[in-house]
């Protein structure tokens, strides 16, 4: 049997990203990676200390990734699944804890482990 995780994440994409296009907005991203690294580092401290539904209600407002419909909601997934960085940030998490930045080709992740 292999071991899953299950997780939420916010995603502010860059125009260094892999596809920089926001899946929340459906407009290109224009933030500069050190902006970008800005603006997500103010929204780590605002979530720190927060609730699964004040982070899932933050992701629904700002991430680019399509996940922010379902609050950033990835659902369950297991190794290999998702870019190396963001699995093994996600896995090294107890389930309630929150990654500091997790930065992949996609853009800069805040990772909140759910199950």
């Amino acid at each position: 049997m292999s071991e899953t995780v299950q997780a939420r994440h916010l995603l502010c994409k860059n125009t260094g990203s892999r596809n920089p296009i926001s899946r929340r907005t459906n407009q290109e991203i224009t933030l500069t990676p050190s902006s970008a690294m800005s603006e997500i580092t103010s929204i780590l401290s605002s979530l720190s200390g927060c609730t699964e539904a004040e982070f899932a209600e933050a992701a629904a407002k700002r991430s680019d990734c399509g996940s922010y419909a379902n609050g950033g909601d990835l659902g369950a997934f297991g190794r290999g699944a998702m870019q190396k960085p963001f699995e093994d940030a996600t896995f090294a998490l107890k389930v309630g804890e929150m990654s500091d930045i997790v930065s992949t080709d996609s853009g800069l992740h805040i990772i909140l482990r759910t199950a």
